[in-house]
């Protein structure tokens, strides 16, 4: 993982927030086509979040930089408050 202090020199993750689960082989299209190092998805639980992440070629146990991602995308939009938290699968 590249970290960085410049905007646009960092290793890019997408964002997907989904009110339902899906299956893996729709997940896996989505990140293949984003092309993204790594797709994040998340799926609303009764007090928390399922994560789960994929590259273009598969998914992965965990991945840092998109967990980062999703977690500032979700304080700030207010779907994540501070007292909740993330439920990695």
């Amino acid at each position: 993982m590249l970290s960085t202090n410049q905007p646009f020199t960092g290793t890019p993750a997408g964002i997907c927030i989904l009110e339902e689960d899906r299956d893996v082989a729709w997940m896996q299209k989505v990140a293949t086509e984003m092309n993204l190092a790594e797709t994040e998805f998340l799926t609303k639980l009764d007090v928390a979040y399922n994560l789960r992440w994929f590259k273009p070629s598969g998914e992965v146990d965990l991945c840092g930089h998109a967990t980062l991602a999703s977690a500032h995308i979700s304080y700030e939009t207010g779907l994540l408050e501070e007292n909740q938290s993330y439920n990695a699968r």
